[in-house]
């Protein structure tokens, strides 16, 4: 019988992610993949998303799962090249529920917009734990601000040691 992988989300900026926050998910998806966790993003071919997957796929045995707002079209331009699974919902923006409900632990890594905002928002209202890597102090303040299962991370080692403590209580 095998052991049921964890599977973390990494949510972020998609065209409008800093230079930082880009290196931060690339740094994070490789220490996800290496630490034996499946990586979950939003599989988009830009920012946080791509960022976090190109890391993970350094890694030997990593599973990267891409949850998609369109239908399939067999157009792997609008996905990230490194997806071992490409879930297309065809539900838009809120395919966002379905990333964060998918996931054992979501992490924010560097802000975002609105989407981004979402999704921390939904991972609350779900009932995940919450970490926050090197996000705004506005962003911070507020989403601690909201209740319990908030975390703030300043870099990778940080946010994985919260992830693993997230994953131990659950």
């Amino acid at each position: 019988m095998s052991k049921r992988r964890a599977v973390v989300g990494v949510m972020g900026a998609g065209e409008g992610a800093s230079a930082e926050a880009v290196a931060l998910a690339e740094a994070l998806g490789e220490r996800i993949s290496a630490m034996g966790w499946v990586l979950l993003t939003g599989g988009r071919p830009a920012g946080v998303m791509a960022a976090a997957s190109r890391g993970a796929a350094r890694v030997e045995g990593h599973l990267v799962v891409g949850v998609l707002p369109e239908e399939g079209s067999g157009d792997d331009r609008k996905n990230t090249a490194e997806l071992d699974l490409a879930v297309f919902t065809g539900m838009g923006k809120a395919r966002n529920v379905i990333n964060v409900l998918s996931a054992v632990v979501v992490v924010v890594c560097g802000g975002g917009g609105p989407g981004t905002g979402s999704e921390a928002a939904h991972a609350l209202n779900g009932g995940r734990p919450l970490v926050l890597l090197a996000v705004p102090l506005l962003w911070r303040d507020f989403f601690c601000s909201l209740g319990e299962g908030v975390e703030s991370a300043g870099d990778v080692e940080e946010c994985c040691r919260l992830i693993e403590a997230c994953l131990i209580e659950a």
